[in-house]
């Protein structure tokens, strides 16, 4: 009986095991003996030892390549995770209409990438929404410095007399906060329909997103703005996502745990650093290990974009292997699987790496 029960479980595995049989271990068995070899599609492979592996680290869009890809994995994934954290601790309470944000927070993640890209594409052009919205914002600051300065005056004196009274009001009070908020938007109104104030004039902002433009460090370029842009669409397409894995881990602590906290005095700031993030450790090794692992894989994204912005910012590792793959004539498919290889044993160094910092088990 044992015995059939094994053969079928064989064959109902069968199909996945003969997939990752074909297209994962004979294709990296073949790629690592590709990355040995005078190999270019055309002619019989030679071993030549490790030059080509010398030639893709001797080669400058290959280091390039490396350091967008590296600093694009960091940044995102910190942005990601912690945004994901957040959106699932937000969507663990008992809202009404709790269904519906759920689901509309997830939508970024099932819609295509390419659709994605090209609307970012639109919106960070020249004459996009984002200039447009950064001119209206120039434009429109002493409006909006008024109302800041009004709410913040109105909320500190409500406060003080609360407190004067001898009632507890804390400095964020909602229900004061309601309170000032119509006081500052009523005398914001008033005063620009009397003409003290009013939006000013100013030049449209025009700031070129998809250029050779860089943010340094010392001199030395760290991010590049085309490659902060798909950073900030990426973080937006894969919180949703990531964000189901926290909120599936926040239902399964016990409330106990909160409640003892709370009897305890423990602020909602603390029980979230000291209850919540250390018991969602497996949770956050899971999602920093996928988030590493297809930020390190990120291509659609470049590819999309192509032309429209300087190489040089925007490659990545998985660009370059697939740029000296596909190439015109005789392509050195030796340092392609060279990089390959680097990249695969590269993502296996940062698993490693930060399950240091993030134990797969909890406390």
């Amino acid at each position: 009986m044992q015995r059939r029960q094994t053969s079928t479980a064989w064959l109902f595995l069968a199909p996945f095991l003969i997939t990752v049989a074909v297209f994962f271990f004979y294709a990296f068995a073949r790629a690592a003996y590709y990355s040995v070899t005078d190999f270019n599609l055309f002619n019989t492979p030679r071993v030549i030892g490790l030059k080509p592996y010398a030639d893709v680290l001797g080669d400058p869009s290959f280091r390039r390549a490396l350091g967008n890809s590296l600093v694009f994995a960091v940044v995102t994934t910190t942005l990601q995770t912690v945004g994901a954290l957040l959106m699932a601790v937000a969507l663990n309470r008992r809202l009404r209409g709790l269904p519906f944000f759920r689901a509309a927070w997830y939508m970024p993640s099932i819609t295509s990438s390419v659709v994605i890209t090209l609307i970012f594409l639109w919106l960070f052009q020249r004459r996009g929404v984002a200039n447009y919205l950064i001119t209206q914002a120039q434009a429109s600051a002493p409006l909006t410095l008024t109302f800041l300065l009004t709410l913040i005056g109105a909320q500190v004196v409500q406060v003080l007399l609360e407190r004067r009274r001898a009632l507890p009001a804390g400095w964020f009070d909602p229900a004061l906060g309601v309170t000032s908020a119509l006081l500052a938007v009523l005398v914001t109104a008033a005063l620009a329909w009397t003409g003290v104030i009013s939006a000013r004039e100013v030049p449209p902002f025009d700031y070129q997103y998809f250029a050779d433009k860089w943010i340094t460090l010392g001199g030395v370029r760290v991010l590049s703005i085309p490659l902060l842009v798909v950073v900030i669409q990426n973080t937006f397409t894969t919180i949703p996502t990531l964000m189901l894995f926290f909120l599936a881990g926040l239902q399964n602590i016990p409330a106990a745990l909160y409640e003892a906290a709370e009897i305890d005095g423990a602020t909602p700031w603390q029980q979230l650093t000291r209850v919540t993030v250390p018991m969602l450790r497996p949770v956050t090794f899971y999602v920093i290990t996928v988030g590493l692992i297809g930020t390190m894989q990120m291509f659609d994204q470049v590819a999309v974009i192509g032309s429209a912005a300087p190489g040089e910012t925007l490659i990545t590792l998985a660009y370059y292997v697939y740029a000296n793959t596909f190439k015109a004539g005789a392509a050195p498919v030796n340092m392609a699987s060279a990089a390959a290889i680097l990249l695969a044993a590269l993502i296996l160094a940062m698993v490693a790496a930060q399950r240091r910092f993030f134990p797969s088990e909890a406390p």
